[in-house]
């Protein structure tokens, strides 16, 4: 069966595709009309400015049998390809600029299939206009001749005729301007006309010729005129020419030239070429300047004279310079001067051994010249220092200060003469040689302001210190320097009075100790008198020479559990590190039961010893009176340290003891102390009293009358129980007893602070047991007494019997003892060290 489709546009071919299978219907697009921006683009028109990239229709059509559609476009061989397709969805769009002017109407081929049938269309798509076109001139370009005395400044041109005229009351100059441009914009009627907002618009250039008329007298060129006549110029010469033009440049006419007056017989001037020659010998002209008046006339073709002009010449007489300036002295021409001076001559004074005189035998402009001195700049000065003719030279002081000495024996300048106005420029010099002689203008100055020097305290008598010098640039006699001290430092010092070399005196010894510091001045001086002076520092460097002393008070100290007890050395050497003491425990019996601060010397027990009952079961004795030698040593080199036997007795504070009683066991070793404590206390308690008695009798005496007899009665105070604020009195419960001395077995406490590997017990916590029964003296057996040899002597311990305290007859303590031994032999064997 064959199916064809008919579209009722007549613009559209349309090509049927027959296909036989089994009733299959074509693919058709649908028709939707001019305005329609989706269907077969039927009618469709674009404008020519529609961008490139732009999506312009929608393609669409559908298939009988609902089956997919693609659709596709094609162009006719040889044309231009404008638009691109998407065939699955039929998006069609510009790929190519469009332009109307070229081609106003696209013919395309459309189709859609439905994968067995085709149907294709063509279609024409119409290109309109858009504003995109500029007005063009014609017949360019424009060339009008307009002749210079129409009177215009401005030209005007009918907007719509384009007739272009030259405005009322104008005049063109031919001289002036000979072409005008004038600039025209022609503009279409754009956006009004089309509907849209585009307006485009030519530009051309008229050029207007401006034609001359005879209306301008004659013009001289070159103006000013000026001409000289040297003394050498020989009669009849040519001193210079005058140009005149006709004003009317377009048809000039003939200039005669003319002289009018000045000339005095002495000049004249060609009538045609305007050259004006000297008639006169220059050696017979009687003025120095002539001003020749000339006129220049315009002759026309008939011979008549139209129009002139006047211009003024000036001829000045001019000298010829062929003399330059010359140097004279007292006995003709001189080239060379010399003086002999002394240095620092006052400023302003004038060198009157100079005797110099210049000429030049020119005359006018040829005779001026300039004077000025070459060489070291700012000490003289040349005066006058411009001349006509002739001068007396005269060369004053500027700077006294650069004329020294010490700096130049000699000073050399140039003095120069050079002409100024004149072409050749001529020039000559002179030698000024100046020799300089030396006074005592100089103070002998010291290379420092001060010097700084150090000594070792222990060097002899007659040992060096330090050198100073100074020099004095003054030549023979005044430049010999002599030193000399003085000051209160000065006493243990002596210098040479040549080479300033300071030494000490040769019965001086030096003390840091005593004193360190030593200031004083010494004082350089010529044979005049003149001197400076400087000041010297001297510092004496301490030496380690002295050995720590320990205070009088170290032979005892009482040692409360919990509480330090310090020694002090001191060493009087007067700086670090050699008066600076490090203390450290040399030998204890038993050992590790004291630490020593290396730095302040306090000792103190192991942090694991925390009563009496701990200390009694380190010595089998429990004697609690301990000897330790302490070592003071101090940080110089060679060191020096001295020992000394310390007896410390250990204690324990008992809280029934109050704190008057604990004051007094802290003061036990420094009972100054105490009384000046005490003393205070009773200092205050006597102030409080005056004040109470002194505001009573102010009271009585204030009232006059007799108060009744009160009787007061106090209530009663309940005294709250007293607590004893002290942390590590806080008693613990604990189920176990033996708790309350618990030992850590840490490796980390084997090692003490002063780093001897003894065996060390690491601190117990901040609580504590309950106080133990009061202990029971008993005597001291088997004390056999020893003695240690110090650096500062020997110290003998006092044999004390002090008895120990009786052990309570709890089981608990009894294991808790028990307990500590095991532990201190384990460690004692750890440490290779099986007796403590």
């Amino acid at each position: 069966m064959k199916h064809v489709r008919h579209f009722a546009p007549s613009l559209f071919l349309n090509l049927v595709h027959v296909c036989l299978a089994q009733a299959n219907y074509a693919p058709y697009f649908f028709d939707n009309g001019a305005s329609s921006t989706n269907g077969n683009m039927a009618l469709l028109s674009l404008s020519e400015d529609i961008p490139v990239g732009t999506h312009v229709y929608t393609l669409n059509g559908t298939d009988p049998e609902g089956d997919p559609v693609t659709y596709g476009m094609t162009y006719e061989a040889g044309s231009r390809s404008y638009f691109a397709i998407d065939t699955h969805f039929g998006n069609v769009t510009l790929i190519e600029a469009l332009d109307r002017e070229k081609e106003d109407e696209i013919e395309v081929i459309v189709s859609i299939s439905d994968g067995l049938s085709t149907v294709a269309e063509k279609v024409r798509i119409l290109v309109t206009d858009a504003n995109d076109e500029s007005p063009e001139f014609i017949n360019t370009p424009y060339i009008v001749q307009v002749p210079e005395n129409i009177r215009t400044n401005k030209f005007t041109i009918d907007r719509h005729s384009g007739v272009l005229r030259i405005k009322t009351g104008i005049t063109l100059d031919y001289e002036k301007s000979r072409t005008h441009f004038v600039t025209v914009v022609a503009k279409d009627g754009g956006g009004k006309l089309r509907g849209d907002n585009k307006v485009f618009s030519a530009t051309t250039t008229v050029t207007i010729n401006v034609e001359d008329v005879q209306d301008t007298p004659p013009m001289f060129i070159g103006t000013p005129y000026y001409g000289y006549v040297y003394e050498d110029t020989l009669a009849d010469s040519e001193v210079l020419t005058v140009v005149a033009l006709d004003g009317d440049r377009g048809k000039p006419n003939n200039i005669h030239y003319g002289l009018v007056t000045g000339s005095e017989g002495s000049f004249e001037i060609n009538n045609t070429t305007g050259a004006i020659s000297v008639i006169k010998n220059p050696s017979k002209l009687k003025k120095e300047v002539y001003e020749l008046k000339i006129q220049a006339s315009e002759i026309s073709l008939d011979g008549d004279v139209t129009a002139y002009a006047f211009a003024i010449v000036t001829i000045r007489v001019v000298d010829l310079n062929n003399h330059p300036p010359t140097f004279y002295g007292e006995n003709g021409p001189q080239n060379r001067f010399e003086l002999t001076m002394y240095e620092h001559p006052p400023e302003g004074e004038i060198l009157r051994g100079l005797k110099i005189t210049v000429n030049d035998s020119d005359q006018g402009a040829n005779a001026k010249f300039n004077l000025r001195l070459v060489g070291p700049g700012g000490i003289f000065r040349v005066v006058p220092q411009t001349v006509l003719n002739e001068a007396q030279v005269t060369i004053i002081v500027e700077n006294s200060a650069a004329i020294d000495y010490e700096k130049f024996q000699l000073l050399t300048f140039k003095l120069l003469a050079i002409e100024v106005n004149t072409p050749e420029k001529f020039s000559s010099t002179a030698d000024i040689v100046i020799r300089l002689l030396d006074t005592n203008d100089n103070v002998p100055k010291f290379s420092s302001d001060y010097y700084i020097a150090k000594i070792p305290e222990n060097s002899p008598g007659g040992s060096n210190v330090v050198a100073v010098t100074a020099a004095d640039p003054d030549s023979g006699l005044w430049g010999e320097v002599k030193y000399s001290i003085y000051g209160t430092g000065a006493d243990l010092f002596l210098i040479h009075p040549s080479t300033g070399i300071i030494y000490t005196q040769p019965w001086a010894t030096l003390d840091a100790e005593v004193t360190a510091k030593y200031n004083f001045y010494v004082k350089a001086e010529d044979t005049e008198g003149k001197y400076s002076l400087a000041e010297v520092f001297i510092t004496v460097l301490d030496v380690n020479d002295h050995s720590p002393e320990f205070s009088e008070n170290i032979q005892e100290k009482t040692m409360i559990i919990g509480s330090p007890v310090k020694i002090e050395a001191i060493d009087q050497d007067a700086e670090e590190p050699n008066n600076i003491v490090d203390y450290s425990i040399m030998q204890a019996d038993p050992a590790n039961v004291f630490d020593i601060d290396q730095s302040t010397g306090e000792i103190k027990l192991k942090s694991y010893i925390r009563s009496l009952d701990i200390i009694h079961n380190i010595t089998k004795d429990k004697d609690c009176i301990w000897s330790v030698v302490v070592q003071a040593k101090d940080r110089g080199s060679p060191s020096f340290s001295t020992t000394a036997v310390l007896k410390i007795d250990i204690t324990e504070e008992t809280l029934h003891k109050g704190p008057m009683a604990a004051f007094l066991m802290h003061t036990k070793d420094n009972p100054m102390k105490a009384l000046g404590v005490l003393a205070g206390v009773m200092g205050v308690m006597v102030v409080i009293t005056i004040m109470i008695s002194t505001a009573m009798f102010w009271r009585n005496k204030r009232s006059n009358k007799i108060m009744p007899v009160r009787r007061i009665i106090k209530k009663r105070q309940i005294h709250q129980p007293r607590t004893v604020r002290m942390e590590w009195l806080k008693f613990k419960l604990s189920s176990n007893p033996a708790e309350k001395f618990a030992i850590e077995d840490d490796t980390k406490s084997l090692q003490n602070e002063n780093s001897n590997n003894n065996v060390q017990v690491p601190s117990l916590p901040p609580t504590a047991p309950a106080l133990p029964p009061s202990p029971v003296l008993a005597p001291k057996i088997n004390t056999t007494e020893w003695r240690v040899t110090t650096v500062s002597g020997s110290l003998n311990p006092k044999f004390i019997n002090k008895p120990g305290k009786k052990k309570g007859p709890s089981s608990t303590h009894n294991a808790l003892v028990s307990e500590l031994k095991q532990k201190f032999e384990k460690r004692n064997i750890a440490s290779n060290n099986p007796h403590i």
